[in-house]
Formats: C-alpha cells, sequence, structure tokens
C-alpha cells in the first residue's frame, strides 16, 4: 500500500499527520471530487444542465465509494488521474440515474479537476502551516521578551565575536517568521483560485456562458477566479514552492543554531527533554537535538525540489508535457516536509530550555577577547584606530601566549595606561557594558509583531 496512505515508519518523523492526509491518494481524490460536485451546482446555477442532476452527481463525490488500486492503474495508462476518476464518477452516477450521467464533467478538462483539486489540498494545508506559525510566532516573542537582557556570546564563523543577548538571538527569529507570515497571506489571493479553461483554455464547450459557469465555481469553492485559466502558466504553484522553501530555509537557521548551542562544550541551549527522546542506542549520556535534525533534514531536501517546481515552469503551448506531471509528487512533498519541519520547531521553540548561567560563563573562557573591539575603539580616539587595532591585536596574541587575560595585559602596557585607567579597563571588559543596541532591536521587533 502506498506510504501517503498508510503511515511509513519515517512518516511521523518527518512529516504532520493533519498534512500527510491532506496529499494523500485519498485527499488528492477527494479535491478532484470536490471539483466535480462544485461543478454540476455551478453549471446548474445558471441553466445548462438540469437542477436535478446535481443531487445524483453530488452523492457520489466521496472518495470512499472510489478503489484507490483501480484509479491507479486507470492513471497508468491515461497518463493522468482525472480521466480514471471521471470516467469512475459517471459510471457511479450511471448506475443510480442514466439521464444524470450525462453532465458529470460538464465543459471541463481534466486539467480542471486536477489543478482545481490541487489548490483545494493547497488551501488546506496552508491554512494549518499558517496557525503553526501564529504559535511559533507566539512562541518567540515570549523567548525574545523573556531573554531581551540576557548576555551571550555572538559568534561569527563559529568563533566568539562580540557580547549580544540571547533575546536578540530570539527576535532575529521571530522577525523572519514574521515575514513568512505576510509572505504566505499574500500568496494566497495568487495562488488559491479557481482552474477552468476546458480543452484549451477558451471554454468553448460551454458556449457565452463560460465565465457565468466559472465564477459560479469560484464561489462555490470559495477560491478567487483568475484572470483567465492558467493551465501552462505555473507561477502560482511555483510561488507557493518557493515561498515554502523560504520558510524551511528560516527554520533550518534556527535548527543550526539551536544544535550547535546543544554542543557539550556550549551546553547553553536545549531542545526540550523528554523521556526517551534523543538518546542513543549505545551511550546513555547522549541528548541528541532530534528535532533540529528533522528540520536540518528538510532544509537540505527542500530546495532541490523547489528546483523542480521552478523548471517545471517552462511548459509547451497550451498544456504542458512532463513538466506538469513532475509537479504532482513534487509539490506536495514540498508541503509535508515544510509543515514537518514547522511542527518540530514549534514545539521545540515552546518548550526551549535556556541556561543564562552558562552563556555568562562562556563569555569569559576567551580570557576578554571577546571584548577586544571594545578596548580597540576606547583607544581609537586617542591613538588613531589603525594604531589602536594593531596594538590591541598584539595584546590579545600575548594574552593567548601567555594564558592572561587581555584586560590584564593591556593594564600592563604604558600606551594603553597612559590614556585608559584600570577603572576603564574593568568597565570594557564588563560584557553587560557592550551589549549595543541589543535591548531596542528586540524591543522594535516586538513593537511590530504586537501591531500586527
Amino acid at each position: 500500500m502506498n506510504s501517503q496512505n498508510s503511515p511509513g515508519m519515517l512518516d511521523a518523523l518527518f512529516r504532520t499527520d493533519a498534512v500527510r492526509e491532506i496529499f494523500s491518494d485519498r485527499g488528492r481524490l477527494q479535491g478532484m471530487l470536490d471539483f466535480e460536485a462544485a461543478l454540476a451546482r455551478a453549471t446548474a446555477r445558471v441553466g445548462l444542465i438540469p437542477d436535478a442532476a446535481v443531487a445524483e452527481i453530488e452523492s457520489q463525490c466521496n472518495a470512499g465509494l472510489f478503489d484507490i488500486e483501480t484509479l491507479a492503474r486507470g492513471a497508468e495508462q491515461a497518463g493522468n488521474t482525472a480521466i480514471p476518476v471521471i470516467k469512475a464518477l459517471t459510471a457511479l452516477v450511471e448506475n443510480r440515474n442514466r439521464e444524470a450521467s450525462r453532465y458529470v464533467h460538464w465543459g471541463a478538462t481534466s486539467q480542471d479537476a486536477m489543478d482545481t483539486g490541487l489548490v483545494l489540498q493547497l488551501r488546506g494545508a496552508l491554512d494549518l502551516v499558517e496557525a503553526d506559525l501564529v504559535r511559533l510566532s507566539d512562541a518567540l516573542v515570549k523567548l525574545a521578551r523573556k531573554h531581551r537582557r540576557t548576555p551571550a556570546a555572538g559568534r561569527t564563523w563559529l568563533q566568539q565575536a562580540a557580547p549580544i543577548t540571547f533575546g536578540l538571538k530570539a527576535a532575529g527569529w521571530l522577525s523572519a517568521i514574521e515575514r513568512h507570515r505576510r509572505r504566505i497571506g499574500e500568496l494566497r489571493s495568487r495562488a488559491l483560485v479557481v482552474q477552468f479553461g476546458g480543452a484549451t483554455g477558451t471554454l468553448a464547450a460551454i458556449g457565452n456562458r463560460g465565465l457565468d459557469v466559472a465564477a459560479a465555481l469560484a464561489t462555490d469553492l470559495k477560491l478567487d477566479l483568475p484572470d483567465l485559466p492558467w493551465h501552462a502558466q505555473r507561477d502560482r504553484v511555483a510561488e507557493v514552492a518557493t515561498t515554502l522553501g523560504l520558510l524551511v530555509g528560516s527554520l533550518g537557521k534556527m535548527a543550526r543554531d539551536i544544535s550547535l548551542s546543544m554542543q557539550t562544550e556550549i551546553g547553553e541551549v536545549f531542545e526540550p527533554g523528554t523521556q526517551g527522546r534523543g538518546g542513543s542506542s549505545t551511550m546513555p549520556h547522549k541528548r541528541n537535538p532530534v528535532a533540529a535534525a528533522v528540520v536540518l533534514a528538510a532544509a537540505a531536501r527542500v530546495p532541490a525540489l523547489v528546483s523542480v517546481m521552478l523548471a517545471a515552469m517552462v511548459q509547451e503551448h497550451e498544456r504542458g508535457l512532463g513538466n506538469w506531471h513532475a509537479e504532482w509528487e513534487t509539490l506536495p512533498e514540498i508541503c509535508m516536509l515544510a509543515a514537518g519541519a514547522l511542527a518540530h520547531m514549534t514545539e521545540t521553540i515552546e518548550g526551549l530550555e535556556i541556561d543564562a548561567v552558562r552563556m555568562r560563563e562562556n563569555l569569559d573562557v576567551t580570557q576578554g577577547l571577546i571584548l577586544a573591539e571594545a578596548a580597540s575603539l576606547a583607544l581609537a580616539p586617542r591613538i588613531g584606530r589603525p594604531a589602536a587595532h594593531q596594538l590591541v591585536e598584539d595584546a590579545c596574541r600575548l594574552a593567548v601566549e601567555k594564558d592572561k587575560h587581555l584586560r590584564d595585559v593591556l593594564g600592563m602596557d604604558a600606551r594603553v595606561t597612559e590614556h585608559l585607567s584600570a577603572a576603564d579597563l574593568g568597565r570594557l571588559f564588563d560584557p553587560e557594558k557592550y551589549l549595543g543596541l541589543a535591548e531596542q532591536l528586540v524591543d522594535r521587533v516586538l513593537a511590530a509583531r504586537v501591531k500586527k
């Protein structure tokens, strides 16, 4: 049985049940059937098919009435899933009412059913993603607010650079998540639109009532009505893919930060600890960053899948050959991986364990080197920036060689003590005195979030 229908061993790790169900074979089938039921209602509303046919068609638009394996074999021969679905639906309706079966799929083409069904799936998935984004954003707000003044080592190129606050790091995560929330909100009007064009996008089979049916269909399904059918213009679905790709990238950045901070030698931040989570099959002491691993795996996989969606945009004339087909499994996989990564990161941030004491201790491990910039800038107005930089750089090298605190090394240099007293040096080497605008920047991000 297809793993999309029956959970596989890895599904619970990389995907959420809710989004996996949306993109299961049953979910794909129900999306097309929802289109067919709405199409019957729309064509009847404008007087193209008898009202009596609608109930007969609607009654059979239930995925539970269809055999997935039979449809799969039919798709193998037909080249798409809609053809065997429409054939089976017509037969089911005919068994109830021969006259009504004449009006199944009236005026539509296979891609209309498949694309609109996909859009309905995407709407459900985006609803779930947006809900988790709100949860994640709320958790990040609490984290940034609580730790807006918690000093920590800022790191560049994986080396200690200058002090920051942990709240500023959390605010950076929050700011990115808020941008993704806006992106997803903005793409809805472009991506969540009905597809209805008939054979070549002209709706010729419906005569002069095509736009009336399209409008009724869009209203029925609560989708927007595009300016024209978009069979071979795939920017809409590609935008969903790229937007989710950006989201996964930001989640991956968070996962990388957290996993690095969980290293034994750093030990500043930890994923929520529960019985059996992150253990090793042989080392009882291990506390592995499980959620970070899953998110990083998604961040490694999704970009390649997004590239498939971008490449698939190049389609021939009025209906694509092959590239359209390339979307069918690719976009659902992007959606599922993104939703799974987001769920893991949301749960992680909601229960993230912070060791503020260890953060403060780590600020001292370089014996003052992390504040070398502060010392250089304090001397620069007195002896010039290049000379100050060179003096402090030499002092840093000596401090490492002699295993001494940089403050003490500078305190023994007459070129320094001529301008800076012991008290001045003491203040310079207090990390909490060199946090710049960290707190104000956190407040700016929090204020922008509250306004939404």
